[in-house]
């Protein structure tokens, strides 16, 4: 009798340990981090000071004043949202700290407070009427913007008879409160503001809920499919109320800081900065489709405007060619970060 020898079985693809590359590629933060990578290398060549303990702590302060805030607009966007209004937040969360400070005379804390309750309530309401209405983010946040810059302009001038707002540096309560949010740290005997600080502990607090909580997995699926994502039981309509009120903090935050350091305000600051909050975003993995992004990759974009920017001013470049480069990086990062998803769905199947 002839036996006939079996060939072994196939292994399980399920049970195959993942290449390296592959983990790699499931990042959405990859490009951005290779990004930041080049730009850093490119501009320690360019110019010395770029690399000096006083011309980091200059771009690392530019990089984490923009960086809080993308983090916020980043996950905003993963949960297929946007908000316009997220720059003249920053200015109108000020703007109420420093007039309720300087003009009713009430603590710095107390103010800083009051400000607080003012952003979570514009955000509640703009996630609100996302949802109640149906109308696109996009409309009902251009009208918030269109509204705290008229409100911004006009109670200023009404108040104070100008559109700027200072004294802060006499009112009671701001030594306290300029340690938290405004004060700086030595590091070889160069000063470092306390927002780099701010900016890593929002990151990381940010990532944390992102990736390792059930809000977490709810922003994905919501960003992804939010009408299957509410036939299983996500909250769709509290999650974005809260993606929108997470951003209305970062702007109370940033806001915060810029009044107790400058102890001033101007009315019209923030116009604009809502742009490259969404193209630092984009640039650290996000997609304008919703569902993808990294809360660490859109720190790392931040961190790529914050040394190209000084990065050019110590070249001793034209600051016009740091819009050229927005505008590459904008496109080069919607690329490469549409190639990464399509790549990572084809490594999970």
């Amino acid at each position: 009798m002839t036996v006939t020898a079996q060939a072994p079985p196939a292994a399980d693809e399920r049970l195959s340990k993942p290449r390296a590359v592959d983990q790699l590629i499931k990042r959405p933060e990859i490009g951005a981090m290779l990004g930041a990578l080049l730009v850093f290398l490119f501009f320690s060549v360019v110019t010395e000071q770029f690399l000096s303990m006083g011309g980091a702590a200059t771009w690392l302060d530019d990089a984490s004043m923009l960086g809080i805030m993308a983090v916020a607009v980043a996950l905003l966007m993963i949960g297929g949202e946007f908000d316009l209004s997220a720059g003249v937040m920053t200015a109108s969360t000020a703007l109420v700290t420093a007039l309720l400070a300087t003009q009713l005379g009430l603590n710095v804390w107390l103010s800083l407070l009051v400000s607080l309750a003012f952003a979570l309530s514009v955000g509640a309401l703009n996630g609100w009427l996302v949802m109640r209405t149906g109308l696109p983010s996009f409309i009902v946040t251009l009208g918030s913007f269109l509204a705290l810059q008229g409100l911004n302009l006009g109670i200023t001038r009404l108040v104070t008879g100008s559109v700027q707002v200072s004294g802060m540096r006499e009112t009671a309560g701001y030594e306290s409160a300029g340690f938290l949010f405004a004060s700086t740290f030595q590091i070889g005997g160069t000063s470092f503001y306390v927002s780099i600080i701010w900016w890593v502990l929002f990151t990381v607090i940010a990532s944390a809920v992102l990736l390792r909580t059930k809000f977490g997995n709810w922003i994905f699926a919501i960003g992804g499919a939010a009408q299957s994502s509410r036939a299983v039981g996500v909250p769709v309509v509290r999650s974005k109320i809260l993606l929108f009120m997470t951003t209305a903090f970062a702007a109370w935050l940033v806001g915060s800081i810029n009044i107790l350091r400058y102890a001033s305000v101007q009315a019209n600051q923030g116009i604009g900065l809502e742009f490259q909050y969404i193209i630092a975003a984009v640039i650290g993995g996000c997609l304008l489709t919703g569902g993808f992004g990294s809360a660490v990759g859109a720190a790392i974009g931040a961190l790529i405007f914050g040394m190209a920017r000084q990065g050019i001013v110590y070249a001793g470049w034209n600051s016009d060619w740091f819009q050229l480069f927005l505008g590459v990086m904008l496109l080069a990062a919607v690329l490469v970060n549409n190639m990464l998803r399509r790549r990572a769905e084809r490594v999970r199947r």
